[in-house]
């Protein structure tokens, strides 16, 4: 049985709605009967990614509405909620979605840094903190899904300003679910979506064919609403590539990092190559 946010008449806001798991995502509330908030930057990529979810509404013309959000900017998001209070009463799901990627080292541009903590980090606290009085004011169900990353869990080399954001995302999340299962009457809960390998503009780095081992943001998407339904508050998706049992191998060799008084990212480490690898294994 589909979660009571997530039915007919209900409200959804999706951050990043544009494209990738964030359309996949507004498309789903919409074939579910919901109103549906798109909220990305400005351009026509919003213009078409509402069109394209209107497809799957009955009401169309007045249940789907895109609304152009920079969520790095709290004011732009504390304008889209009011909007979307004055258009529609109420929201029932929060989907703080929002990312970019532009790379980034230690000692790199300053700018891909602010950037991405900016999006990733700040663009989800800021729209939870600023959507969440609401949700638990008017006392439905709701949901706020955090999308956050298997990259701020094991923390891989390679993009120290993205891995600190995420880590920060499944921080934030966590003290989010536990502050609302701790408010007296509250109907909101929290869930942390840790999407695997998907192909969207995100990841697709100039190619224009799925890789074989990558999920599509529909597969990350039904994933998702499963999970939700299950109760679940850590998504954790497979892919093509990588099963649940290598996930969560990979996720507790991490933390035996700091158990083990290993040092960090060993699993990376040429000392602890083979360990890792006959651990991996089950040898």
């Amino acid at each position: 049985m589909q979660h009571p946010a997530i039915a007919n008449g209900r409200v959804a806001v999706v951050t990043g709605a544009a494209s990738g798991i964030g359309l996949a995502a507004a498309k789903a509330f919409a074939r579910q009967g919901m109103c549906v908030v798109l909220a990305d930057l400005t351009g026509d990529r919003l213009a078409e990614a509402r069109s394209q979810v209107a497809a799957f509404s009955a009401h169309p013309d007045t249940d789907i509405v895109a609304i152009e959000t920079d969520v790095s900017k709290i004011d732009e998001l504390e304008a889209l909620e009011r909007a979307v209070i004055q258009r529609f009463g109420r929201i029932h799901v929060m989907m703080n979605n929002a990312g970019i990627q532009p790379g980034s080292s230690l000692f790199g541009p300053q700018a891909n840094w602010e950037n991405v903590l900016a999006v990733n980090l700040m663009g989800v606290i800021n729209g939870t903190r600023t959507f969440g009085p609401h949700m638990i004011g008017h006392g439905e169900p709701a949901l706020i899904i955090n999308t956050g990353s298997k990259q701020g869990i094991t923390t891989p080399p390679g993009d120290p300003a993205y891995n600190v954001a995420k880590a920060g995302v499944k921080a934030f999340t966590e003290a989010l679910q536990h502050e609302l299962r701790n408010t007296p009457d509250c109907k909101v809960t929290a869930h942390l979506l840790i999407p695997g390998f998907v192909f969207t503009p995100l990841t697709a780095n100039g190619r224009t064919v799925k890789p074989e081992g990558a999920w599509t943001p529909e597969q990350t998407v039904d994933f998702m609403l499963q999970s939700i339904e299950r109760g679940d508050f850590y998504i954790l998706c497979p892919d093509n590539d990588v099963d649940r049992r290598t996930d969560e191998k990979r996720i507790l060799w991490a933390a035996g990092d700091i158990v083990e008084n290993r040092p960090p990212l060993s699993r990376w480490h040429p000392d602890y190559d083979a360990r890792f690898k006959a651990y991996l294994s089950g040898e």
